[in-house]
């Protein structure tokens, strides 16, 4: 893949494409083509990847010059892509189990048996398409596995035998194996697999308290350092993520299903005996609810409200206008996609990426661990801390109980 074009270069491939009027434009000595489908004014564009498959998609464009600048840059955003082994494609899950059950039910015309291929169907209509169907099959991980556990033995209305789940997990697999022929997984990681009762827990990377210090006393430099070669998106992203880490450190919050819908008008104050205290609603996969956000949230709120430039002096302003706005977004109102890529480059540049007890590359999701540890240490019950996260006892007891004494030995002894 070339890495850079010069003007001059540009300038020849936008006069050649302005001088045409051919359905299809070669590009690059004919790496990439841009073409018209029947009955559409915006161009398309495709090109071969570095095993020979085609990979194509809409350049958004009606412009051959326009299109062309964004074929170009496509082909190596791309390129990068596969060469790191990412997902090249993003497809939500329901999108390949809906495949999945339209392959099951052409077997149930032909198939002597068929309870083994109903129970599939089965699995996928009631359990794992209302579950998973929204999220893109590439970004499903170990946090959305285990807000599986804790929504289904909330639909079940108990824990599941492990034939249950040894089922559920099949099934799962099945999906999963869909998106790693399409290319829609990294093909340098292990896909994704459900738990099963009697498999040795996998353990979780998370921060102590000194690395929470660290990566807290980091992020003010960080947010505002100007990178070379780095574009203002960027740089915002960047201003965001501060805001983001901390909310998902003081909230414990999932990322991402339940944090990035949140509006403004979601937080309220709530007051007890003269106290005050940020109250925040959530809809998650468990339901809906309330959580109480430390103490320390509020600063951050106040300047997140600063740099949105939002017409509101403090927090208490936009509380009591009920301000109907997404909190995380951009200060011209849109929302970033996702805050992995960003979050992963702040850690890398702390020296904090990789957890030295599990070996494990940490993600937004370790802040969660983090928030339930830290809570269990300092004393909240585990009810408590089941309520404010939207997740079970069951699944708390299950990841944290044997490591609660651990983390309280100073008061226990």
């Amino acid at each position: 893949m070339k890495k850079a074009l010069t003007v001059n270069h540009l300038q020849y491939l936008f006069e050649q494409a302005a001088g045409t009027q051919h359905a299809t434009i070669h590009l690059l000595d004919g790496a990439i083509v841009l073409y018209k489908r029947s009955g559409s004014c915006q161009w398309q564009c495709r090109f071969r990847l570095d095993n020979g498959s085609w990979f194509s998609s809409s350049t958004a464009s009606d412009q051959v010059a326009e299109a062309s600048t964004r074929a170009i840059k496509l082909r190596y955003e791309v390129g990068q892509r596969y060469s790191r082994g990412d997902a090249i494609r993003t497809e939500t899950f329901a999108h390949l189990a809906k495949a999945e059950l339209a392959s099951l039910n052409d077997q149930l015309a032909t198939a002597k048996s068929t309870q083994t291929i109903r129970d599939h169907i089965y699995v996928l209509e009631y359990y794992l398409i209302p579950f998973f169907g929204q999220l893109n099959i590439g970004e499903i991980g170990r946090e959305h596995v285990d807000d599986f556990d804790s929504w289904r033995i909330a639909q079940m209305g108990r824990e599941p035998r492990a034939s249950t789940q040894r089922h559920h997990a099949t099934t799962f697999n099945r999906v999963m194996a869909r998106a790693e022929q399409a290319g829609l997984l990294n093909r340098h990681v292990k896909p994704i697999t459900l738990n099963v009762s009697g498999a040795k827990p996998e353990s979780r990377p998370s921060f102590n308290s000194e690395e929470i210090d660290r990566l807290l006393a980091f992020m003010p430099t960080w947010e505002m350092q100007r990178r070379a070669g780095r574009t203002q998106r960027f740089h915002d992203m960047a201003r965001l993520c501060r805001c983001y880490v901390e909310f998902l450190l003081y909230t414990g919050i999932r990322q991402g299903t339940e944090s990035m819908p949140i509006r403004w008008k979601d937080i309220q104050w709530h007051r007890v005996d003269g106290e005050r205290y940020l109250k925040i609603w959530v809809s998650g996969k468990t339901g809906p609810r309330h959580l109480i956000a430390r103490a320390a949230l509020k600063a951050s709120l106040e300047r997140l409200i600063a740099w949105q430039g939002l017409p509101y002096p403090t927090l208490d302003a936009v509380i009591q206008a009920g301000l109907d706005r997404k909190v995380f977004t951009m200060p011209a109102g849109d929302q970033p996609y996702s805050m992995q890529g960003v979050f992963r480059r702040l850690l890398e540049d702390a020296d904090l990426l990789r957890d030295p007890q599990t070996n494990q590359i940490r993600t937004l999701y370790s802040l969660r661990h983090t928030y339930a540890t830290q809570a269990l240490a300092t004393g909240v019950d585990i009810h408590t801390v089941a309520r404010q996260m939207g997740t079970s006892v069951v699944m708390l007891e299950k990841h944290y109980s044997k490591l609660t004494p651990m983390i309280c030995a100073e008061r226990l002894a």
